[in-house]
């Protein structure tokens, strides 16, 4: 091994919270004592708090406070580092080379019992996401450094409604993961407001000259989701939506992205919503269809009478 794998070896091996001898490193790198001593003296040259005992049970350990540092991960924190590694993988995270290599620095240094640990907990873990294309993460890659330095990008971008692209310059505030999908929150120069833009409908972009700069607490996630899903704004324009059904049916209803926030409560056999009137007939009968019989909307009648018309149409359509 090289120097500084020796050194960062000892370290590990100081690690354990037990005192270690230099002839037992030398023994366990291979290595000639002297060269030990001359590590040990580097490391401490470089600031880290070696203790060293004479004498009978002598040797050398690290202060306390030195191995709880954030250099040294125990067991369960390496566990909990590499399941979030998987978890970001799959989620197509753009920084992938050095995540695998801070992974496997991970499992690298780690004792025999540590790895076998930390294989066991590994081999039976995943996570199951769907594929990015390579051009989204190239995007996210230039987003990342927008966003951490601040300067402002030129993309072409096009919507959902909309066949042809559009230039714009956007000041990207944030990013984020939301419902399999990478979103980024900014400033747009061409509406004159922030707006959400996702990333796998940016078709092109480069960095500018402009530079600018953040909100402060500025969160694109809660940007993002108050105007994905408001609060209602008055009383007096809600209305109860309450659902009976089976026990499952229901539970899936209670934690929908879009239905669960505008959750009152949750009792035995029914789920009590509160919508907005423009909420409740334009968008909740289309995501109610999808659960056929297994729910009922007992109120209010207008939702029940609109659900029908929905499902009309559709059989109408199928049957041309």
């Amino acid at each position: 091994m090289s120097k500084n794998d020796n050194m960062l070896a000892i370290l590990w091996m100081l690690n354990s919270g037990i005192k270690v001898t230099a002839k037992q490193i030398s023994e366990k790198l291979e290595i000639n004592i002297r060269t030990v001593y001359r590590y040990i003296d580097a490391l401490c040259a470089s600031g880290v708090p070696i203790i060293s005992d004479t004498g009978y049970n002598g040797g050398d350990s690290l202060l306390k406070n030195f191995i709880n540092a954030p250099l040294f991960f125990d067991v369960e924190e390496q566990k909990a580092l590499l399941h979030a590694a998987v978890f970001a993988k799959e989620a197509g995270y753009p920084f992938n080379e050095a995540l695998n290599r801070a992974a496997e620095k991970l499992k690298i240094y780690s004792n025999r019992e540590q790895e076998s640990i930390l294989n066991r907990h590994l081999a039976g873990f995943e996570v199951i996401n769907r594929d990015i294309a390579p051009s989204v993460k190239t995007t996210l890659e230039e987003l990342e450094r927008a966003v951490a330095n601040q300067y402002s990008i030129e993309i072409e971008y096009r919507t959902g409604h909309e066949e042809q692209s559009r230039s714009r310059v956007i000041d990207p505030y944030g990013m984020f993961y939301w419902n399999n999908k990478w979103y980024t929150v900014g400033f747009c120069h061409l509406r004159n407001e922030i707006r959400s833009f996702r990333v796998e409908r940016i078709l092109q972009i480069k960095r500018t000259q402009m530079m600018f700069k953040r909100p402060e607490a500025f969160s694109a996630g809660e940007f993002f989701l108050q105007n994905l899903l408001p609060d209602p704004t008055s009383k007096d324009e809600v209305i109860s939506v309450i659902i009976s059904g089976r026990s499952e049916a229901l539970d899936d209803l209670c934690i929908h992205w879009f239905l669960g926030h505008y959750l009152k409560e949750r009792i035995l056999n029914q789920g009590i919503f509160l919508f907005e009137e423009k909420l409740l007939h334009a968008y909740v009968p289309y995501f109610l269809l999808s659960y056929g019989k297994s729910i009922q909307v007992i109120e209010p009648q207008s939702l029940r009478k609109k659900l029908v018309a929905v499902a009309s149409e559709l059989m109408e359509y199928y049957q041309i």
